[in-house]
């Protein structure tokens, strides 16, 4: 591996075949996303861009699951830290622009749990493969803030708005299985196939024309462009949450794995 990616010590790197990267979380935690990985994460795919040895990035999490999501460090920081909360939502944005506008083809494997920014780069993937027993979780208003990140843009998009409504209100789980019946993702395979399945669409978009593969996928993320306001008012609104008293409650509830009691105030 060439020296490009040691600015992404968070991440683990490996060519398992011609013209493709494969991008591994490996972390404590159930590859937990704490700062410093956050901001791989969002950065990683300008690289990917620029790099003459990659056709196609393939994305997958260590372990027995894909990402649990923020570390509890990172969420306890969003909510004390004003300069931290501002730097976080920042590189959230940056890591929705960047995977739509990494000129390269993505695929990721889902397997196990699926939450936070792991998610966010899974499910904005060109091609997504999800394991059949996977837990596609938005939790963003279990832990008391505004779904924000990608959910605005990409769930509606992909599943329809009453779906979207639906798993992003109640943060109720998908499992694989589900979320390719309603669309969410691209494709589901039983557990024990879900790496070699998605290595071998890896592979054969790293073989075809990548001009062509290329201006396809420009031309088609449009569609998430065009509601980069959307993106913006969603990630104003969950940063927002992070300051206010449900998020401390929610993630109290998390760390004392409990049901929350929001008791906060509702804006109006």
């Amino acid at each position: 591996m060439t020296d490009r990616y040691d600015a992404f010590p968070g991440l683990r790197f490996d060519r398992p075949a011609a013209g493709v990267l494969r991008i591994t979380l490996d972390g404590p935690g159930l590859n937990a996303v704490d700062h410093a990985v956050h901001r791989q994460l969002a950065d990683v795919w300008r690289t990917v861009d620029r790099d003459p040895d990659t056709n196609v990035a393939l994305l997958q999490g260590a372990g027995t699951g894909f990402s649990a999501g923020g570390s509890f460090d990172m969420i306890d920081a969003l909510m004390t830290d004003y300069e931290v909360r501002l730097q976080v939502m920042r590189e959230a944005r940056d890591l929705v622009h960047n995977v739509i506008d990494c000129s390269k083809p993505i695929v990721s494997a889902i397997h196990g749990a699926a939450v936070g920014a792991g998610l966010v780069a899974g499910l904005l993937a060109d091609v997504s493969v999800v394991a059949r027993t996977a837990r596609i979780i938005d939790g963003h208003t279990r832990l008391g803030v505004a779904a924000g990140d990608h959910a605005a843009i990409c769930w509606p998009l992909l599943c329809g708005m009453a779906k979207a409504k639906y798993y992003l209100l109640t943060c109720d789980t998908l499992t694989g299985e589900e979320a390719e019946r309603i669309g969410l993702v691209s494709l589901c395979v039983d557990d024990d196939e879900v790496h070699d399945r998605a290595l071998a669409v890896a592979t054969q978009l790293a073989g075809g024309a990548q001009a062509a593969l290329r201006y396809t996928k420009q031309t088609l993320n449009h569609w998430y462009r065009a509601q980069s306001a959307t993106l913006d008012a969603s990630l104003a609104y969950e940063f927002l949450g992070f300051g206010g008293p449900d998020a401390r409650e929610g993630l109290a509830a998390r760390v004392e794995k409990r049901t929350p009691r929001f008791d906060g105030p509702t804006g109006e």
